[in-house]
Protein backbone atom coordinates (compact mmCIF):
# COMPACT_ATOMS: atom_id res chain seq x y z
CA UNK A 1 0.00 0.00 0.00
CA UNK A 2 1.06 3.55 -0.93
CA UNK A 3 -0.05 6.99 0.12
CA UNK A 4 -3.43 7.71 1.71
CA UNK A 5 -3.85 4.07 2.11
CA UNK A 6 -0.80 3.35 3.55
CA UNK A 7 -1.39 5.91 6.49
CA UNK A 8 -5.06 5.20 6.98
CA UNK A 9 -3.96 1.22 7.46
CA UNK A 10 -1.53 2.59 10.11
CA UNK A 11 -4.24 4.46 11.81
CA UNK A 12 -6.36 1.85 11.85
CA UNK A 13 -4.16 -0.68 13.49
CA UNK A 14 -3.33 1.78 16.58
CA UNK A 15 -6.99 2.47 16.86
CA UNK A 16 -7.86 -0.99 17.06
CA UNK A 17 -5.02 -2.17 19.30
CA UNK A 18 -6.24 0.52 21.81
CA UNK A 19 -9.57 -1.58 21.54
CA UNK A 20 -8.72 -4.81 22.76
CA UNK A 21 -10.05 -4.69 26.24
CA UNK A 22 -13.00 -3.73 24.76
CA UNK A 23 -16.09 -5.94 25.67
CA UNK A 24 -16.73 -8.42 22.48
CA UNK A 25 -13.22 -8.18 21.25
CA UNK A 26 -12.62 -12.03 20.98
CA UNK A 27 -15.35 -11.57 17.84
CA UNK A 28 -13.65 -8.91 16.17
CA UNK A 29 -11.20 -11.73 13.62
CA UNK A 30 -13.86 -13.56 12.44
CA UNK A 31 -16.29 -10.30 11.64
CA UNK A 32 -13.71 -8.61 10.09
CA UNK A 33 -12.78 -11.72 7.64
CA UNK A 34 -16.32 -12.59 7.19
CA UNK A 35 -16.65 -8.50 6.36
CA UNK A 36 -13.94 -9.11 4.38
CA UNK A 37 -14.98 -11.81 2.04
CA UNK A 38 -18.60 -10.15 1.43
CA UNK A 39 -16.23 -6.79 -0.05
CA UNK A 40 -14.18 -9.36 -2.12
CA UNK A 41 -17.24 -10.71 -3.63
CA UNK A 42 -19.44 -7.47 -4.16
CA UNK A 43 -17.40 -5.02 -6.46
CA UNK A 44 -19.70 -2.25 -6.82
CA UNK A 45 -19.94 -2.51 -3.02
CA UNK A 46 -16.58 -2.30 -2.10
CA UNK A 47 -16.26 0.24 -4.91
CA UNK A 48 -18.63 2.72 -3.57
CA UNK A 49 -17.50 2.38 0.53
CA UNK A 50 -13.83 2.99 -0.46
CA UNK A 51 -14.74 6.09 -3.17
CA UNK A 52 -13.56 9.37 -0.92
CA UNK A 53 -15.84 11.28 -3.17
CA UNK A 54 -18.52 9.82 -1.97
CA UNK A 55 -20.04 11.60 1.60
CA UNK A 56 -18.27 10.20 4.76
CA UNK A 57 -22.29 9.83 5.73
CA UNK A 58 -23.09 8.09 2.53
CA UNK A 59 -20.52 5.22 3.49
CA UNK A 60 -21.26 5.16 6.96
CA UNK A 61 -25.27 4.72 6.50
CA UNK A 62 -24.43 2.10 3.83
CA UNK A 63 -22.54 -0.35 6.58
CA UNK A 64 -24.71 0.60 9.16
CA UNK A 65 -27.56 -0.57 7.01
CA UNK A 66 -25.70 -3.92 5.62
CA UNK A 67 -23.58 -4.64 8.99
CA UNK A 68 -24.81 -2.98 12.35
CA UNK A 69 -26.03 -5.35 14.69
CA UNK A 70 -25.14 -8.71 12.42
CA UNK A 71 -21.71 -8.42 13.95
CA UNK A 72 -20.21 -7.50 17.51
CA UNK A 73 -20.39 -3.63 18.44
CA UNK A 74 -16.16 -3.57 18.35
CA UNK A 75 -16.42 -4.94 15.21
CA UNK A 76 -19.07 -2.65 13.88
CA UNK A 77 -16.63 0.12 15.62
CA UNK A 78 -13.37 -0.74 13.62
CA UNK A 79 -15.34 -1.37 10.36
CA UNK A 80 -17.08 1.91 10.94
CA UNK A 81 -13.43 3.82 10.80
CA UNK A 82 -12.70 1.83 7.60
CA UNK A 83 -15.30 3.41 5.31
CA UNK A 84 -14.94 6.76 6.59
CA UNK A 85 -11.34 6.91 6.22
CA UNK A 86 -9.23 7.99 2.80
CA UNK A 87 -8.32 4.80 0.14
CA UNK A 88 -6.37 4.85 -2.83
CA UNK A 89 -8.56 1.90 -4.41
CA UNK A 90 -11.03 -0.55 -3.18
CA UNK A 91 -8.57 -2.82 -3.16
CA UNK A 92 -6.68 -1.50 -0.35
CA UNK A 93 -9.55 -1.27 1.46
CA UNK A 94 -10.45 -4.93 1.16
CA UNK A 95 -6.83 -5.48 2.05
CA UNK A 96 -6.84 -3.27 5.35
CA UNK A 97 -10.08 -5.51 6.94
CA UNK A 98 -8.30 -8.54 6.22
CA UNK A 99 -5.22 -7.08 7.93
CA UNK A 100 -7.05 -5.90 10.55
CA UNK A 101 -8.73 -9.68 10.88
CA UNK A 102 -5.35 -10.89 11.47
CA UNK A 103 -3.96 -8.80 13.81
CA UNK A 104 -7.22 -8.70 15.61
CA UNK A 105 -6.75 -12.47 16.03
CA UNK A 106 -3.23 -12.34 17.13
CA UNK A 107 -3.93 -10.06 19.54
CA UNK A 108 -6.39 -11.70 21.14
CA UNK A 109 -3.17 -15.11 21.19
CA UNK A 110 -1.00 -12.70 22.28
CA UNK A 111 -3.23 -11.87 25.59
CA UNK A 112 -4.02 -15.63 25.92
CA UNK A 113 0.01 -16.77 25.61
CA UNK A 114 -0.76 -18.71 22.62
CA UNK A 115 1.04 -16.86 19.80
CA UNK A 116 4.20 -18.48 19.49
CA UNK A 117 2.15 -21.85 18.60
CA UNK A 118 0.44 -19.48 16.11
CA UNK A 119 3.14 -18.14 14.72
CA UNK A 120 5.25 -21.78 14.22
CA UNK A 121 2.19 -23.57 12.84
CA UNK A 122 1.98 -20.78 10.09
CA UNK A 123 5.46 -21.37 9.43
CA UNK A 124 5.01 -25.38 9.42
CA UNK A 125 2.14 -24.28 6.88
CA UNK A 126 3.84 -22.40 4.80
CA UNK A 127 6.47 -25.04 3.97
CA UNK A 128 4.02 -27.47 3.77
CA UNK A 129 2.30 -24.94 1.41
CA UNK A 130 5.64 -24.65 -0.75
CA UNK A 131 6.86 -28.32 -0.89
CA UNK A 132 2.91 -29.52 -2.27
CA UNK A 133 2.14 -28.61 -6.20
CA UNK A 134 -1.09 -31.07 -5.36
CA UNK A 135 -1.61 -28.56 -2.27
CA UNK A 136 -0.71 -25.63 -4.29
CA UNK A 137 -3.11 -26.32 -7.23
CA UNK A 138 -5.91 -27.24 -5.63
CA UNK A 139 -6.01 -23.74 -3.52
CA UNK A 140 -5.82 -21.86 -6.97
CA UNK A 141 -8.12 -23.81 -8.77
CA UNK A 142 -10.91 -21.44 -9.76
CA UNK A 143 -13.39 -24.06 -10.43
CA UNK A 144 -12.91 -24.57 -7.05
CA UNK A 145 -15.47 -23.03 -4.64
CA UNK A 146 -13.93 -20.67 -1.50
CA UNK A 147 -15.90 -22.79 0.81
CA UNK A 148 -14.04 -25.95 -0.37
CA UNK A 149 -11.03 -24.67 -0.19
CA UNK A 150 -11.20 -23.44 3.53
CA UNK A 151 -12.53 -27.46 4.37
CA UNK A 152 -9.50 -28.83 2.74
CA UNK A 153 -7.40 -26.53 5.18
CA UNK A 154 -9.53 -27.36 7.69
CA UNK A 155 -9.10 -30.98 6.62
CA UNK A 156 -5.33 -30.78 6.81
CA UNK A 157 -4.78 -28.88 10.16
CA UNK A 158 -7.70 -29.65 12.57
CA UNK A 159 -6.96 -31.15 15.63
CA UNK A 160 -2.49 -30.49 15.42
CA UNK A 161 -3.05 -26.52 14.75
CA UNK A 162 -4.64 -24.07 17.27
CA UNK A 163 -8.53 -22.70 16.52
CA UNK A 164 -6.73 -19.61 15.57
CA UNK A 165 -4.45 -20.61 12.99
CA UNK A 166 -7.28 -22.85 11.95
CA UNK A 167 -9.25 -19.95 11.19
CA UNK A 168 -6.66 -17.35 9.68
CA UNK A 169 -5.69 -20.39 7.01
CA UNK A 170 -9.23 -21.74 6.36
CA UNK A 171 -9.96 -18.21 5.40
CA UNK A 172 -7.09 -17.33 3.42
CA UNK A 173 -7.10 -20.13 1.27
CA UNK A 174 -10.54 -19.25 0.37
CA UNK A 175 -9.04 -15.74 -0.60
CA UNK A 176 -5.72 -15.75 -1.85
CA UNK A 177 -7.23 -12.90 -4.36
CA UNK A 178 -4.65 -13.94 -7.19
CA UNK A 179 -1.96 -13.94 -4.72
CA UNK A 180 0.67 -17.33 -4.45
CA UNK A 181 -0.89 -19.42 -1.12
CA UNK A 182 2.77 -19.89 0.43
CA UNK A 183 2.71 -15.92 -0.05
CA UNK A 184 -0.73 -15.15 1.83
CA UNK A 185 0.59 -17.48 4.90
CA UNK A 186 3.75 -15.79 5.04
CA UNK A 187 2.24 -12.53 5.43
CA UNK A 188 0.09 -13.62 7.97
CA UNK A 189 3.79 -14.87 9.78
CA UNK A 190 4.44 -11.25 9.04
CA UNK A 191 1.84 -9.57 10.73
CA UNK A 192 1.88 -12.19 13.69
CA UNK A 193 5.70 -10.88 14.25
CA UNK A 194 4.86 -7.20 13.86
CA UNK A 195 2.03 -7.64 17.06
CA UNK A 196 5.44 -8.38 18.85
CA UNK A 197 7.02 -5.81 17.57
CA UNK A 198 8.99 -8.38 15.68
CA UNK A 199 11.40 -8.50 12.55
CA UNK A 200 10.63 -11.98 10.70
CA UNK A 201 13.49 -13.11 8.82
CA UNK A 202 13.26 -15.67 6.26
CA UNK A 203 16.93 -17.96 6.55
CA UNK A 204 17.65 -20.43 4.14
CA UNK A 205 20.55 -23.26 4.70
CA UNK A 206 21.85 -26.22 3.22
CA UNK A 207 21.36 -27.56 6.65
CA UNK A 208 19.38 -27.29 9.52
CA UNK A 209 20.91 -24.72 11.94
CA UNK A 210 20.97 -25.64 15.97
CA UNK A 211 19.56 -23.72 19.08
CA UNK A 212 22.44 -22.06 19.48
CA UNK A 213 23.49 -20.93 16.29
CA UNK A 214 19.56 -19.80 15.61
CA UNK A 215 19.97 -17.77 18.24
CA UNK A 216 23.68 -16.33 17.31
CA UNK A 217 22.45 -15.74 13.82
CA UNK A 218 18.67 -13.89 15.67
CA UNK A 219 21.15 -12.05 17.68
CA UNK A 220 23.47 -11.01 14.84
CA UNK A 221 20.18 -9.72 12.89
CA UNK A 222 18.95 -8.10 15.53
CA UNK A 223 21.71 -5.66 15.87
CA UNK A 224 21.80 -5.39 12.14
CA UNK A 225 17.94 -4.24 12.02
CA UNK A 226 17.49 -2.16 15.31
CA UNK A 227 14.67 -4.21 16.11
CA UNK A 228 13.94 -8.34 17.57
CA UNK A 229 14.25 -10.40 14.81
CA UNK A 230 12.11 -13.64 14.87
CA UNK A 231 14.26 -16.26 12.35
CA UNK A 232 12.54 -19.09 10.56
CA UNK A 233 15.11 -21.55 9.32
CA UNK A 234 14.15 -23.13 5.73
CA UNK A 235 16.58 -26.21 4.59
CA UNK A 236 17.07 -25.78 1.25
CA UNK A 237 19.74 -27.94 -0.73
CA UNK A 238 20.30 -25.83 -3.27
CA UNK A 239 21.90 -23.22 -1.04
CA UNK A 240 25.24 -25.78 -1.08
CA UNK A 241 26.64 -24.25 1.95
CA UNK A 242 26.64 -21.07 4.00
CA UNK A 243 23.15 -19.04 4.48
CA UNK A 244 20.49 -16.94 2.30
CA UNK A 245 18.94 -14.42 4.51
CA UNK A 246 15.47 -11.94 3.48
CA UNK A 247 14.16 -9.50 5.79
CA UNK A 248 11.09 -8.19 3.88
CA UNK A 249 13.28 -6.95 0.43
CA UNK A 250 16.55 -7.54 1.77
CA UNK A 251 18.46 -9.89 0.85
CA UNK A 252 21.52 -11.14 2.60
CA UNK A 253 23.10 -13.79 0.30
CA UNK A 254 25.89 -15.48 1.66
CA UNK A 255 25.64 -19.01 0.37
CA UNK A 256 28.57 -20.93 -1.54
CA UNK A 257 26.01 -21.20 -4.74
CA UNK A 258 26.01 -17.46 -4.97
CA UNK A 259 29.62 -16.98 -4.73
CA UNK A 260 29.84 -20.29 -7.16
CA UNK A 261 27.83 -17.90 -9.51
CA UNK A 262 29.84 -15.00 -9.42
CA UNK A 263 33.13 -17.01 -10.09
CA UNK A 264 31.42 -18.64 -13.01
CA UNK A 265 30.16 -15.30 -14.40
CA UNK A 266 33.59 -13.67 -14.11
CA UNK A 267 34.99 -16.41 -15.92
CA UNK A 268 32.70 -15.99 -18.69
CA UNK A 269 33.13 -12.22 -18.97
Amino acid sequence: MLGSSRESLLTLRASLEARKRDEGFASVSDDLLAVAGVLGDEKSLRQTLADSGQPVELRSGIATSLFEGKIAAPSFAVLDQVVCARWSNDVDMVDAVEQLGAQAAFIVAETDGTLDRVEDELFTFSRAVDESPDLQLALTDPSVSAASKGALVRDLVDGSASPTTTALLSYAAGHLRGRRPAAAVEELARLASEQRRQVLAEVRSAIALDTEQATRLATALTRLQGRQVRVNVIVDPDVVGGIVVRVGDDVIDGSVSARLEQARRALSA
